[in-house]
């Protein structure tokens, strides 16, 4: 019989790992002393450990694994369970691939600009969204601001009071040929009133995303930054952007928390 410290070096092991595999029924001791719960193994019982030591490095789960060895699992199950791995392994080794050149892509930026930029991107998938809304038509040169917080107004004059429906502003900005469309409103499941209109935002596959902190005024410097980090990952937008209003109450707009949103396709 071997002690669980000399089955565990032999094995290249943890006594952890082991009592792991034990209460799993994976890897049952031989013995174990009724008295002091120490736990010995057959030296027969190292080609088990060996097995599962090599389909655990494969990837597979504990189920996986208590399958394979308890159940005569043959050749067939055997290859599908390891085309499934293949599937995972091949996808962890896409985002690894992209997190390393994101990685290179941020200290050659770092190297080369001596900081770390002030807008820091994330990217995600968006929802759709159904927003209680007016749609308006920027004029270039006209001030944004000057239709986008009227269209908010008129929208909450309409649903205001309904609990909860002005929670979450958002807008929409799609560029035209004669100006800027916005659709500005709030997340709202209720029903159609006059006065405001019902617009379904569709999902967004890929979207690159960050904060702006404080005054509406520098949100275009933001927006660029944002812009500027899309084309380095090799990135170009695709369709309109939107901007969600975390936190937007004060009048000065000094503690306001604005999220970016702009969906992306790889070029």
């Amino acid at each position: 019989m071997l002690s669980i410290g000399a089955f565990a070096q032999i094995g290249q092991v943890t006594h952890r790992m082991l009592r792991h595999w034990d209460s799993a029924g994976l890897l049952v001791p031989a013995h174990v002393d009724e008295h002091s719960g120490y736990r010995s193994y057959d030296p027969s019982q190292l080609e088990r450990l060996h097995r599962i030591v090599a389909l655990r490095q494969l990837g597979f789960g504990l189920d996986d694994v208590a399958s394979i060895l308890n159940q005569g699992v043959g050749a067939d199950r055997i290859a599908v369970l390891l085309r499934e791995r293949r599937v995972e392994v091949e996808r962890e080794h896409r985002i690894a691939a992209a997190r390393l050149v994101d990685v290179e892509r941020r200290l050659h930026l770092i190297e080369r600009e001596k900081h770390m930029r002030e807008i820091e991107i994330v990217q995600k998938s968006l929802p759709a969204l159904r927003l209680a809304a007016r749609r308006r038509l920027v004029a270039d040169g006209a001030e944004m601001a000057d239709v986008v917080g009227p269209a908010f107004d008129a929208v909450a004059a309409v649903i205001g009071a309904e609990k909860g429906a002005l929670d979450t502003p958002v807008a929409q900005y799609a560029v035209r040929e004669d100006g800027t469309e916005v659709i500005a409103g709030y997340l709202y499941l209720g029903t159609v009133h006059d006065g405001i209109e019902i617009v379904e935002l569709p999902a967004v596959e890929i979207a690159v995303c960050g904060i702006h902190l404080g005054s509406m005024e520098r949100i275009g410097e933001s927006w660029q930054s944002i812009h500027a980090q899309i084309l380095d990952r090799g990135y170009v937008p695709s369709g309109p952007c939107r901007e969600l209003y975390m936190r937007a109450e004060s009048d000065d707009q000094s503690d306001w928390v604005t999220e970016l949103q702009q969906p992306v396709v790889v070029v």
